[in-house]
């Protein structure tokens, strides 16, 4: 048998992947991330078992996995996203290969580029952005050093952050001094849910804006000058008179 650690997307379920699909549709033991991934994205499935890993804590997942194991059964093991990014798969991975089972990550759709799509922009620019720093907001846990939100807001890249919308006041001040009053900033809320929502500002109005949103959880920060950046450089790409290997 195999755990198929599967990328279920940011929420719309025409955004997993068709090998992704597959496997739920086929797996006879699913173990969802209930609280993340919409019921709509299971449906279609024949699994014989079906858990809401949301109810249960690491060792009675583990255990879970475990029995399949014994009965030779593969698992979709179904995450939110793509699960190599806040996927806590790691964690999973690591008594798998103690325990001797196989598995396998089948990527998903991120949070980030699906509130990217919703933005309608593009988040590397020429002469703009050409990196994408995604981190999270240190809350419950502290982060490494080095990746504290000021080194990496240094940069002034374009920059994802998750899990931290409860303290945008905070990170917006540790932001300002480096990107400035007037980049803009977006705080997209559940995109490509039914009830998806978004605020656009600058570093100086998104905290008002996104408090008259009520936007307390499950929400992305992206921050930098790619969003509604209409100045930048056409790319070497499509320019004319740039050859390449299709275009001599």
């Amino acid at each position: 048998m195999t755990v198929y650690f599967i990328g279920a997307g940011p929420g719309d379920p025409e955004l997993i992947t068709v090998k992704g699909q597959r496997l739920i549709h086929r797996c006879p033991v699913i173990i969802y991330a209930g609280s993340l991934v919409p019921a709509a994205v299971l449906e279609g499935h024949r699994a014989e078992t079906l858990i809401n890993s949301a109810e249960l804590h690491l060792a009675q997942i583990i255990d879970a996995i475990k029995r399949a194991h014994d009965q030779g059964q593969d698992v979709a093991r179904v995450h939110s996203g793509d699960p190599s990014l806040y996927g806590a798969i790691g964690e999973q991975i690591r008594y798998l290969r103690e325990l001797g089972i196989p598995y396998e990550i089948v990527p998903g759709v991120t949070a980030a580029a699906a509130s990217a799509a919703l933005l309608g922009c593009e988040l590397t620019l020429p002469g703009i952005a050409q990196s994408v720093i995604l981190t999270r907001y240190a809350d419950k846990s502290p982060m490494p050093a080095g990746e504290q939100l000021a080194d990496l807001a240094r940069h002034q890249t374009t920059l994802a952050v998750h899990l931290g919308v409860k303290h945008l006041a905070r990170i917006v001040e540790e932001l300002r001094p480096h990107y400035g009053d007037d980049c803009p900033i977006a705080v997209v809320h559940r995109a490509t849910w039914p009830d998806q929502d978004w605020v656009l500002g600058t570093l100086e109005t998104i905290v008002e804006l996104a408090a008259a949103k009520g936007f307390r959880r499950t929400a992305l920060i992206l921050v930098g000058r790619v969003l509604g950046n209409d100045t930048f450089s056409e790319s070497a790409l499509y320019r004319a008179g740039h050859a390449h290997l299709y275009r001599p």
